[in-house]
């Protein structure tokens, strides 16, 4: 093709790309109209009449033409945070001693059965004594002859005929002497096994005649007047939670019977694996339900700080961050908000909103800045229905 050809062909294609800007690129005739290209202008004038001309139209008839985007919308309800605490945890009973001998020997009499209640210093078994009987009854025999020279060292210090030192070694001797007869008892007392602590006796695990030592586990007494929960909560409730605040827990085996407590005990320090804090919590059995090892799923609440609610449809996501569409005046309206929590059925929202507010949550997508909603369920939308 000849370089001439070309170059027409070039400028035809030009004006029709501009020609076609001009028609169907909005504002595209004003720039040019600014530019000083005149048949642009007179081209946006007619623009501008026939536009006018509409706008009168649509007002000469009433607005029946303005578009309605239609809509479902829900009322922003309030929400507080934080305001329940569900957590699982193992009891215990409040005192609980595992009893051993204290030192070895054979059994001649267990005294107690399992599931008997006792109280302290009740006798849970006895062994064989006969060797600590001996020792005391020598010690004593020891004892009652320091005495008698103590008296005879007396009597000749009195003529001086015993010096003082004779006199405070005899006085040494006594001492040593009763010190000797209170380890023989001590020795001879430490042979019946007793219970610290009142409580419930567990199962036996041993017999009457079996020999033990100071690691035999005679017997398991537990104190379960109260039973001590623990359990872990997240780190986010770490400075809502003090000694003496009330709880609620129920037995997974009892789901239906609540108990109510009080918090007992909270750790100095969290996990650091998994970023929880230890909490003991206290509950009454004085039905004697509960027993030491059950789980139980303990429930708190909180004040929290209250934030607006909102349906999780609402929700919508932009470059700047989160948004909700809003109705105001019947028109849509673009409100950020900052997400504090989510729940099942709602979100919580920090934002320029408030209780009884209409947020947008169906017919999203074709919501704009400041367009005309047509509410489903609205007095609009029935006068539109019929």
């Amino acid at each position: 093709m000849a370089a001439w050809k070309q170059i027409v062909l070039a400028i035809a294609i030009l004006l029709a790309a501009a020609a076609s800007r001009v028609l169907f690129v909005p504002g595209s005739r004003e720039v040019l109209a600014r530019w000083g290209i005149e048949w642009a202008q007179a081209s946006a004038g007619r623009s501008d009449q026939v536009q006018a001309g509409g706008n009168a139209g649509n007002r000469q008839g009433g607005g029946r033409n303005v578009a309605q985007t239609p809509v479902v919308t829900q009322p922003v309800a309030s929400g507080t945070i934080n305001d329940r605490l569900s957590a699982i945890g193992t009891g215990r009973a409040l005192n609980s001693v595992i009893i051993n001998p204290y030192a070895a020997g054979r059994l001649t009499e267990i005294a107690v059965e399992a599931g008997q209640k006792v109280q302290a210093g009740a006798v849970i078994a006895k062994m064989d004594s006969d060797s600590e009987e001996i020792a005391l009854e020598r010690a004593r025999i020891a004892q009652g002859d320091a005495e008698a020279s103590l008296e005879r060292i007396k009597a000749l210090r009195a003529t001086n005929t015993a010096t003082a030192v004779q006199q405070r070694e005899a006085e040494l001797a006594v001492d040593n002497a009763r010190l000797a007869v209170r380890d023989a008892a001590l020795a001879l007392d430490r042979r019946t096994i007793v219970s610290p602590i009142s409580g419930i006796v567990g199962i036996l695990p041993v017999e009457n005649g079996n020999y033990v030592t100071s690691q035999t586990t005679i017997a398991t007494v537990d104190d379960r007047s109260r039973i001590i929960v623990d359990f872990w909560v997240p780190e986010r409730f770490t400075g809502l939670l003090a000694v003496g605040q009330p709880l609620t827990a129920n037995s997974v085996v009892r789901p239906g019977q609540v108990f109510d407590g009080v918090v007992s005990a909270v750790d100095n320090r969290l996990d650091e694996q998994s970023r929880t804090l230890r909490v003991q919590a206290r509950l009454d059995n004085d039905g004697d339900v509960l027993r030491a090892g059950m789980s139980f799923q303990v429930a708190m609440r909180f004040p929290g700080d209250t934030y607006p609610s909102v349906d999780p449809l609402a929700i919508q996501w932009g470059g700047d961050g989160a948004f909700v569409w809003a109705l105001a005046d019947g028109k849509a309206k673009r409100v950020p908000v900052r997400i504090v929590q989510r729940n099942t059925d709602s979100v919580l929202v920090e934002a320029a909103l408030v209780p009884g507010d209409q947020v947008v949550t169906e017919g999203i997508h074709t919501v704009r800045e400041g367009a005309q909603l047509l509410v489903a369920g609205s007095d609009a939308a029935g006068r539109s229905g019929s």
